[in-house]
């Protein structure tokens, strides 16, 4: 999590003497008026990651789909880079991606999200991609995915992903 600049600190102080416990201070989390809030929407699942990479995903697709995912010759409707963020920010933007994805009746998504790691699990670079096929897996979107699938190269290859959602 990072810190907050000055500016954001004090509007944080002016949001927090707002604030009442809901039933006691010692209940009341970040009653200090110090501590940003916490976030309740969308968190993180917290699943291990598992080293077969099995998903609980369907697997439902024909093999036309699999040969135009193969060929390359599939576009997808909305993509989503995750170069650059947090572990926390990229669950928030897949989650949100999703939802968007869903509603718009769109069926492909390519997620950016660089290659894996060997040190992944260490706390090193390529820690949200060791972690977004069990995100998914335990996501309430789980059941409107068909297929995770590796991109093909002129999507980014391994450093990508497409997810295939189910039709409505």
């Amino acid at each position: 999590m990072r810190k907050l600049n000055p500016d954001e600190a004090a509007l944080w102080k002016q949001v927090a003497r707002t604030i009442r416990p809901l039933k006691s201070a010692d209940s009341a989390i970040g009653s200090s008026g110090t501590e940003p809030p916490p976030v309740l929407l969308d968190p993180i699942p917290q699943v291990r990651p598992s080293s077969k990479r099995s998903l609980a995903l369907g697997d439902g697709l024909d093999g036309g789909w699999e040969r135009r995912l193969r060929a390359g010759s599939i576009e997808p409707d909305r993509t989503l880079d995750l170069h650059g963020i947090t572990m926390d920010s990229a669950w928030t933007a897949i989650d949100r991606l999703l939802d968007r994805a869903w509603t718009s009746r769109h069926r492909v998504v390519l997620l950016v999200t660089g290659r894996e790691r060997p040190d992944s699990e260490a706390g090193g670079r390529g820690r949200i991609r060791a972690a977004v096929r069990d995100w998914l897996a335990a996501s309430r979107h789980a059941p409107h995915i068909a297929a995770v699938r590796t991109a093909h190269r002129r999507h980014g290859g391994s450093g990508s992903l497409y997810i295939i959602l189910r039709r409505h």
